[in-house]
């Protein structure tokens, strides 16, 4: 009944998203598989999480979109996300979803939590973080780069990534209540959504900046994460080929909640 009830709560949301063209047919049919796992082998607390990242997500989206156009063009994937990054995005979740489901560990949810606000604050960052009016830095030397240049980091996107760390964390909080599940103190889970979340955007920013494959445009020249720009095929230019995007995020997702999961330990 349980996965009946997630499988229909997932397909609801799914098409919604699909019809508001947040997610393409692959993207809403891996989210409905993955809403399904989320609810039928979690409970509440797991698929109201998961749900709090892509609703706000998809609605950030559409934020000042015509403004985003011409930057969506440098990126690997656009704004209607496909099935490789509902599972970049949710995949460790779903992961430690199952783990929970075979071995019931408190700590799970720390981890969980970390994930998830890295996710949220990533895409917190680059959706508000590119409507600022000053150009962001590198975050490793500092340099000013382009606007929605991979490595790039800014005020105002550091404190989205911020706020949607505090999010995860205060949600997660009150999803466990109503789920009957181990009543974590309120600041210990908000304390672990913000630093687990800013750990896994700092670091999903580390990666573009070092080893994420980059290619550049042979007609304008610019550094981009797309295949193709100005209507013709990018050339390699730096990073290991390997390190899509999509990598990145899920690489990004399981620092964020690793450092969530030592604050679970500490607290």
């Amino acid at each position: 009944m349980q996965l009946i009830i997630g499988a229909c709560g997932a397909l609801l949301v799914a098409g919604a998203a699909y019809w508001r063209q947040s997610l393409s047919l692959s993207g809403m049919l891996a989210a409905v598989l993955m809403g399904t796992i989320y609810f039928g082998a979690g409970n509440a607390f797991w698929f109201g999480v998961l749900l709090l990242f892509f609703i706000t997500s998809s609605l950030l989206s559409k934020l000042k979109h015509d403004n985003k156009a011409e930057l969506e063009e440098t990126y690997a994937k656009t704004g209607r996300r496909d099935a490789g990054q509902v599972f970049a995005n949710g995949g460790i979740g779903m992961l430690v979803v199952l783990l929970n489901a075979l071995y019931p560990l408190e700590l799970w949810s720390f981890l969980f939590i970390g994930v998830m606000a890295t996710v949220t604050s990533d895409t917190w960052a680059t959706e508000i973080g590119t409507l600022s009016k000053k150009q962001p830095r590198s975050v490793l030397t500092g340099k000013v780069l382009p606007a929605g240049a991979s490595g790039g980091v800014s005020l105002l996107g550091t404190l989205a990534a911020g706020a949607g760390g505090v999010l995860i964390g205060a949600g997660s909080w009150l999803l466990q209540k109503g789920a009957g599940m181990a009543d974590q103190a309120f600041w210990t889970l908000v304390l672990a959504g913000l630093l687990g979340g800013l750990a896994g955007a700092f670091a999903d920013s580390f990666l573009g900046a070092t080893v994420q494959q980059m290619n550049r445009c042979t007609v304008c020249g610019r550094e981009v994460e797309s295949p193709q720009h100005c209507g013709v095929p990018a050339v390699h230019a730096r990073g290991w080929r390997w390190m899509t995007n999509d990598a990145v995020n899920a690489i990004s997702s399981a620092v964020g909640g690793i450092v969530a999961l030592l604050v679970g330990l500490a607290w």
